[in-house]
């Protein structure tokens, strides 16, 4: 691509594109930017440095097009609330691909589409998607940057929103490109993402662009992300579930390691005693809560490392290590609140925020469902109508989201930053269901608890597309992350426990905080006394809690589980401990149904497990 120089040294290519003069000597790197600004004819090319100038210079430029409005300082100082297209709110799973060379590595979880096709396709859509429009060039690392193997990536957008909300969620700008510079052999994930609605001259914009046409495709043998078409985070910060799931799922089969949906947290006893727990639940059923949970009973102390994401690597001792590589939470409103996770709200409070598809208040702050008891007398829903307490629809949207960092959570553990994480003593899987499954079963053994988050099951929630509460199987809670087939991703589970000393692996759990009773209420409390639970768990890796082994695992007995002072009888502490075994007879026709939609790749060792708990049962 030929250019030219003007005298204030801004380069000018042969398309029109303008690019400051280039902060990196990174030859990869160059030429991409170089062959992707032909490509999208941008107006200009500017190279992100993730400074506090540059936050600001972005934020002001974005309340101005009105895609951000600045919120009360008093109540959310440095923050900004924002609204979406209606028809840009969630993970588009439909238009969701992974791109593998054969179909078969894609599975039957994936929508699958031949990479040269995809490619030939999605060329011709960035073809002058930037015209009238900045491209920016956002380096980033996912987890820290003293890491041993420090795991880069960078996104090229065309949407200043983009810019500032990877600025909150990954460790981005300057920095990156200096490791990048130190090692030009480097390589990084390649991110294009494009809203898909060039501004031709003097077309004027509107505050959300977007286009209907939306692919994000994968390509895992290449290490590339292509986002078109939508600017909603789950679809356009590509750090996230693109990279950091479904790319990185696919690095850590081919490396030995494990890339999970799953947050982290320490847990501390009352006499000292230290174990971290890593657990997987669906989105929008728990896990930000979990992540920063209140203990309700004495002593016990829990400090947070991450409410997403966890990678996953064996160290020399042996013990499987966690890191979390996010620097921010991209949590769900609804049903954050003072009452359900305090520590998320006292982390918000603290501003620096951007807060997407929530209610607005008369005085400049945010509310959703959830928020408080009461609702303001009057809002601004997030679609810009007035709204009152009255209304049948609700003030934010369901999917609604706060961007928050993650370094101004009050329980945020000193070793969230230490690039070789932190020895995990047990793994949680939990879902969402209203019957059947207990509050917690203890795995027999490690393929065991690898049977239990293949067979994992949760009522559908507002983060996806599709119907809401729709019971599904989601293995390890990851089926819309998986990178590659889900019985290869199954088998790497297995192999990973195989490979390494049984004694030294966590122990795995499962939980359902979501029983109800005849009257449909929920039968435990949850939130601050989910840490009720976890104490059971610890005390069972220590050797210390009694339990009932029934046909699907080990069930806590009605004295081993700590519920001094609830208001809980035994009636419904029963209810929710108990196994039927004619309800779950009942679940073995769906396990069995979801297994051979799998195919041949399911693990010989998981439908072994089948069996067992089918005699089990008799």
């Amino acid at each position: 691509m030929s250019t030219t120089t003007t005298p204030s040294g801004v380069v000018i290519s042969q398309r029109g594109a303008k690019t400051a003069a280039t902060p990196t000597k990174h030859t990869g790197l160059l030429n991409w930017v170089a062959e992707l600004a032909d490509l999208c004819q941008p107006q200009q090319v500017y190279w992100c440095d993730g400074s506090e100038q540059e936050w600001n210079r972005l934020t002001d430029q974005l309340v101005k097009s009105g895609t951000l409005l600045r919120l009360n300082p008093d109540k959310k100082p440095n923050s900004f609330w924002s609204r979406t297209d209606p028809s840009d709110v969630a993970r588009v799973e439909k238009r969701t691909f992974i791109c593998s060379r054969h179909e078969s590595d894609a599975g039957p979880t994936n929508n699958w589409m031949d990479p040269d096709e995809m490619k030939r396709i999605m060329t011709e859509l960035y073809r002058g998607c930037m015209r009238g429009r900045t491209m920016y060039v956002i380096p980033f690392c996912m987890g820290p940057l003293e890491a041993e193997k420090p795991e880069f990536g960078v996104e090229i957008t065309d949407s200043a929103y983009v810019v500032a909300s990877m600025r909150i969620m990954t460790r981005m700008g300057q920095a990156v490109l200096d490791r990048l510079d130190a090692d030009p052999t480097r390589d990084f994930v390649r991110c294009l993402h494009s809203v898909g609605a060039p501004l031709e001259p003097g077309q004027a914009d509107v505050p959300w662009p977007c286009n209907e046409t939306k692919y994000i495709s994968h390509f895992p043998e290449t290490r590339e992300i292509w986002s078109f078409g939508s600017g909603y985070g789950g679809n356009s910060l590509l750090g996230k579930k693109c990279y950091s799931l479904r790319i990185a799922s696919t690095i850590a089969r081919d490396e030995g390691w494990l890339a999970e949906h799953m947050l982290i947290l320490k847990l501390t006893s009352p006499e000292g005693r230290v174990h971290y727990i890593a657990a997987a639940f669906p989105s929008a059923c728990g896990k930000t809560n979990l992540a920063m949970l209140e203990p309700t009973i004495p002593g016990w102390k829990v400090e947070t490392l991450g409410d997403d994401i966890a990678w996953m690597r064996f160290g020399e001792d042996g013990r499987l290590y966690a890191v979390n590589p996010e620097f921010g939470f991209f949590g769900v409103a609804p049903g954050t609140g003072w009452k359900t996770n305090p520590n998320a709200m006292r982390t918000i409070e603290r501003g620096n925020s951007i807060f997407t598809n929530v209610a607005l208040t008369s005085d400049g702050d945010v509310w959703w469902e959830g928020y408080s008891e009461e609702p303001p007398a009057q809002l601004t829903d997030w679609k810009g109508r007035p709204w009152s307490p009255s209304e049948a629809e609700p003030s934010s949207h369901p999917n609604s989201r706060f961007c928050t960092p993650i370094k101004q959570c009050p329980i945020l553990a000193p070793e969230y930053d230490d690039p070789r994480g932190v020895p995990l003593s047990a793994i949680f899987f939990g879902g969402r269901r209203a019957a059947t499954v207990p509050l917690i079963t203890e795995s027999r053994d490690w393929v065991h608890g690898v049977f239990m988050g293949a067979t994992l099951s949760s009522e559908t929630t507002a983060a996806a597309e599709g119907k809401v509460g729709v019971v599904r199987r989601d293995p390890m809670a990851m089926r819309p992350f998986i990178g590659y087939h889900v019985g290869d991703y199954l088998q790497h589970w297995i192999t990973t426990g195989r490979s390494h000393d049984a004694d030294k692996l966590p122990r795995i759990f499962h939980v359902n905080w979501f029983r109800r009773g005849p009257d449909g209420s929920f039968l435990w409390p949850g939130f601050g006394d989910n840490s009720r639970v976890l104490k059971w768990a610890i005390e069972r890796i220590e050797g210390r809690a009694d339990a009932v082994e029934t046909p699907i695992g080990y069930v806590p007995t009605r004295r081993s589980l700590d519920v001094e002072g609830l208001d809980l009888d035994d009636t419904t502490l029963d209810a929710l401990l108990r196994v039927d075994a004619e309800e779950w007879r009942a679940e073995l026709p769906q396990i069995a149904e979801w297994f051979e939609t799998i195919g041949d790749k399911l693990p010989e060792e998981l439908w072994e497990e089948f069996d067992t708990l089918t005699t089990r049962l008799d």
